[in-house]
């Protein structure tokens, strides 16, 4: 059963909340009656979104300036003692590195596993024990239609797209048992800065998603609270050019 009050008052952390999708779902689950907690690197990005919903869907929201490729920094943001406790947890933020593997460096490819998957599994783990005793939570991680394929110049986003995909279809079977719903969503290419990259593989970038109806069908799916549960969403173009 889906319900449009199941998120009212419930606190959503949101990672890579300052562009793109994770811009769009700090928008729709303020929108729903949330209390959001934007967390990202660009304050004066996460400042002028925060301000943006506290007028439009005022709430008790907080923004968390964090780089999530550094394990000290998220562990410092969850020792916060007032860091409320999350009831949604949504996994946006990702790095998209393009290079070939043997020009790849291993900065690049640390990054990419750091913020792709380490920060997921850092963030799920702490998160998800308050989900367990209240015997409910959400988790959203945002993949990619890479977390199912493979490509050239891509090795290492794929890669990590693929591990957080076996990370979410595990915590599915690990966490349900809590009433916890563990959601992983593999979108195809979406009209953000990151798309921009993914254009110059060749991609049209005017057949591209919008984060915004990409965002509105995560929380709708999201939303429901009754005995289904959709694990995995796969959201591809209409056009593919």
């Amino acid at each position: 059963m889906m319900s449009q009050s199941n998120f009212k008052g419930k606190y959503a952390l949101i990672t890579g909340a300052s562009s793109g999708l994770g811009k769009a779902l700090v928008v729709e689950y303020a929108r729903r009656g949330c209390n959001i907690i934007l967390v990202g690197r660009d304050t004066e990005k996460l400042s002028s979104l925060k301000n943006k919903i506290d007028s439009t869907h005022p709430g008790d929201h907080s923004m968390q300036i964090c780089d999530l490729s550094s394990t000290d920094d998220i562990a410092n943001m969850l020792l916060d003692s007032n860091f409320p406790n999350v009831d949604i947890l949504v996994n946006a933020a990702g790095v998209f590195p393009i290079n070939k593997i043997t020009d790849m460096s291993m900065e690049e490819y640390e990054q990419c596993i750091d913020i792709n998957v380490t920060a997921p599994f850092m963030l799920i783990k702490e998160l998800s024990k308050n989900m367990i005793d209240k015997s409910w939570g959400r988790i959203i991680n945002i993949a990619s239609s890479s977390a199912y394929a493979g490509g050239a110049t891509t090795s290492v986003y794929c890669a990590s797209k693929h591990a957080l995909l076996g990370l979410s279809r595990s915590l599915h079977k690990e966490l349900k048992e809590h009433n916890i719903r563990v959601i992983c969503v593999s979108p195809g290419s979406i009209k953000t800065e990151m798309g921009r990259k993914v254009e110059k593989l060749g991609q049209d970038f005017d057949t591209f998603m919008e984060p915004e109806e990409v965002a509105e069908y995560v929380v709708f799916n999201s939303s429901f609270d009754g005995n289904l549960v959709s694990e995995e969403l796969r959201l591809n173009r209409m056009f593919v050019q």
